[in-house]
């Protein structure tokens, strides 16, 4: 026992104490030797031999130091040159929003300028009607399409199929030159406002555009051009006349069974109703023609 107790101080105190960080002796190594011994070789033999990254010759450095001025110029001459320019392109830039402001004004008096002139040949064109037309002066002026008018009638509202890319087949179109769509086209739209005239419609509006005696219905692709002017669906044709007179003898009529077949073979969509009250705008540009009868006398063939 008393051996025992006289080789254990012994022992302790050879034994060396243990490292705080002997259990990190990996992130220890890492931290003791940051650079590879490889990298660290190669460095100190291009260092041994002369070729550090660093100029050594007094010519070199000062060859360096050279550049690094000319370099910190161009970089202040650049920042210098750009504070110096900020003034004249936001100026530029002014004085483009101006130009832009002064040119939208004058478009929109001009726009004004049209509509003040548009209404005065309007005006002189409804005097005229009415002195030469007698007793019949007003109902030229509205068959024309020279006055806006309004009274009871119809309201249609035309649209394309849900599904415009396809239909089941067959139907009027087959022989006309049309894909068969379920797209509205301009030929449709001329036979609807045919009909809504022989059924006894007074005025026709499609998309509150006033149709005349000299409109045109033609297509742009897929578009559909009244008087040049593009129309998007869904139409909505209004109708003055006698309402329910009118739908009657418009759903009788060849053109009204043509619509209905349109929707039953396309799904052309449409909806006709009978409006107590319309207000129909006159036509926006009118182009009024007079024919004179010809005298007769020597050497006429009339």
């Amino acid at each position: 026992m008393c051996g025992m107790s006289q080789q254990h101080p012994g022992r302790s105190s050879a034994t060396r104490p243990a490292r705080p960080d002997a259990s990190m002796s990996l992130l220890t190594n890492v931290m003791d030797h940051s650079l590879d011994a490889g990298y660290a070789e190669a460095a100190a033999r291009r260092e041994a031999a002369g070729q550090s990254g660093l100029p050594r010759t007094t010519q070199a450095k000062l060859w360096l130091a050279v550049g690094l001025v000319l370099a910190a110029l161009v970089v202040t001459v650049a920042a210098v040159q750009a504070r110096v320019d900020a003034p004249t392109v936001a100026k530029e830039r002014e004085e483009l929003i101006d130009r832009v402001e002064e040119g939208t004004r004058e478009a929109e008096a001009l726009e004004a300028r049209i509509e003040e002139l548009r209404s005065t040949v309007a005006r002189k064109q409804n005097e005229a009607l009415e002195k030469h037309g007698g007793d019949k002066g007003l109902l030229t002026a509205l068959l024309s399409g020279a006055t806006p008018t309004e009274g009871p009638g119809i309201k249609l509202v035309i649209d394309d199929a849900k599904d415009t890319r396809g239909s089941t087949g067959g139907g009027p179109r087959r022989s006309s030159g049309f894909s068969d769509t379920g797209r509205l086209r301009d030929r449709d739209m001329q036979r609807v406002i045919n009909g809504l005239w022989v059924a006894g419609a007074e005025a026709v509006t499609i998309n509150d555009q006033r149709l005349t005696a000299l409109s045109a219905i033609r297509a742009a692709g897929d578009a559909i051009l009244v008087d040049n002017k593009p129309l998007a669906p869904p139409y909505t044709v209004l109708a003055v006349g006698e309402g329910r007179d009118l739908r009657s003898g418009f759903q009788e009529s060849a053109d009204g069974r043509y619509l209905r077949v349109l929707r039953e073979n396309y799904g052309v969509r449409y909806d006709i109703s009978v409006q107590d009250k319309l207000r129909l705008p006159a036509a926006s540009s009118l182009a009024l023609r007079t024919a004179e009868p010809v005298k007769t006398g020597k050497g006429s063939t009339s």
